[in-house]
């Protein structure tokens, strides 16, 4: 099988080097890749936005499966353009992919298919702002309601600072969604669906918040771990029959059957299972754990759901134990990301044993790595234990050096300690 993955983020490393280990993968290349990537594949040249130019790739390079990572071209159309050249794509239409591209249209799907979720309410003037802050009250939950790579959400007990949020939303020409703010821990949860079925993976559990305790502005993550000790098998069975199922059930009612990761947000509340969003894509960096847990080829089951074949598939295998990331991040993340900083220290970190760092923000630059975003850096561990996963990734980021740079050192913390539960 030869196989073209789509992105260039620590994400689109984890996919890829899953992929290596799939024996009927024979040959990858990654567009537009990085530092990291290039180690494992050829990296080419790629405008993401650009369906035909993505498409035009996949015919000039003969391939049997595209893997599209982010969402940007997803919502580009380039799936669409791949289906109309005939070649297999892992990922959704720009038409399903929408319950990413538009909140209000995912919340709109999700009231039709009566998925537990948060009551909101979709605002497009500053009157209907200050009456939906007064309907739900604090903490106030403010929603971009387009494409925002993970940072257009604001969850505050600060009124004025949920006004300027709304306000900026609104001055960039968006609407944005207001919802009821949902009590409990969260939840990743991958959906692998063929358009009719869905496969559910592993859960895990990420980090948004950019500082220690959860503390600071949104990000795009700042680590994440899998399996979750305090997750059941019953309770993915039910997410999976009151969520997943009947979000790629009700999309392909519409006509727009959903190919690809149906990632649910979750939160464990007191009420139960409620889904704080839906992606259209594997999470970052949620993927970078999951995929270090599956041991099922993955080659295979990602063109299983891209050619519809699902039904049968296998049951997934897991490898066991935990696997933990910590994010490291350049100076000045989440708000404005310092580059060209030299990267020092990977060998070290991976030479501990059973820690993979995956690159999302790097280059080279005269034969010298430096960094070329803000989340440089996915420190990955696999051990026994959730404690052992979690101190081996932590001391990884620790051996890292990058000047500036910031990494959460309590990743995983309460879940290994034993302070995390749901019924």
């Amino acid at each position: 099988m030869r196989v073209l993955v789509i992105g260039s983020g620590a994400r689109e490393h984890a996919i890829t080097a899953a992929l290596l280990r799939d024996p009927s993968v024979q040959q990858i290349h990654v567009a537009p890749g990085n530092a990291g990537l290039a180690q494992l594949a050829p990296c080419l040249p790629v405008d993401i936005t650009d369906a035909a130019a993505i498409a035009d790739l996949a015919v000039e390079l003969d391939v049997d499966l595209v893997v599209i990572g982010p969402e940007v071209p997803l919502m580009a159309g380039a799936a669409n353009e791949l289906e109309s050249r005939g070649i297999p794509c892992f990922g959704p239409h720009k038409e399903a992919a929408l319950i990413e591209g538009s909140k209000a249209f995912c919340k709109e799907v999700m009231a039709a298919a009566n998925i537990p979720t948060a009551m909101a309410k979709v605002c497009t003037s500053m009157e209907q702002v200050t009456e939906a802050l007064d309907t739900f009250g604090s903490p106030y939950v403010v929603k971009d309601d387009g494409l925002a790579a993970g940072k257009g959400v604001v969850v505050t007990h600060d009124r004025s600072e949920a006004l300027e949020h709304a306000r900026a939303c609104l001055v960039s020409g968006n609407k944005l969604v207001i919802e009821e703010f949902l009590d409990g821990p969260e939840v990743s949860l991958f959906g692998i669906s063929d358009g009719t079925t869905v496969v559910a993976m592993q859960p895990a559990q990420d980090f948004k918040r950019v500082g220690e305790g959860d503390t600071g502005p949104n990000t795009g993550g700042m680590g994440a771990y899998s399996p979750l000790p305090w997750v059941s098998a019953d309770v993915v069975a039910e997410v999976t029959e009151r969520v997943l199922q009947p979000m790629a059930t009700a999309l392909k009612n519409r006509g727009t059957p959903f190919v690809g990761v149906l990632y649910a947000g979750l939160a464990m509340t007191s009420r139960g299972v409620r889904v704080i969003e839906f992606n259209a894509r594997f999470g970052d960096p949620e993927t970078q754990v999951v995929l270090d847990q599956l041991e099922t080829p993955l080659g295979e089951f990602l063109l299983a759901a891209a050619t519809g074949q699902l039904t049968h598939f296998p049951p997934l295998r897991w490898r066991g134990g935990y696997s933990v990331t910590v994010v490291i991040a350049a100076e000045g993340y989440p708000a404005a990301p310092r580059t060209g900083d030299l990267i020092s220290g990977i060998e070290l970190a991976e030479a501990l044993g059973n820690v993979t760092v995956y690159h999302a923000g790097t280059q080279l630059k005269d034969s010298t790595l430096v960094t070329s975003g803000g989340r440089v850096l996915s420190i990955t561990a696999h051990a026994d234990t959730l404690a052992e996963a979690r101190n081996k990734a932590t001391e990884g980021a620790s051996l890292i050096a990058i000047a500036g740079s910031h990494f959460r050192g309590d990743i995983a913390q309460r879940a290994a300690d034993g302070r995390i539960s749901f019924n």
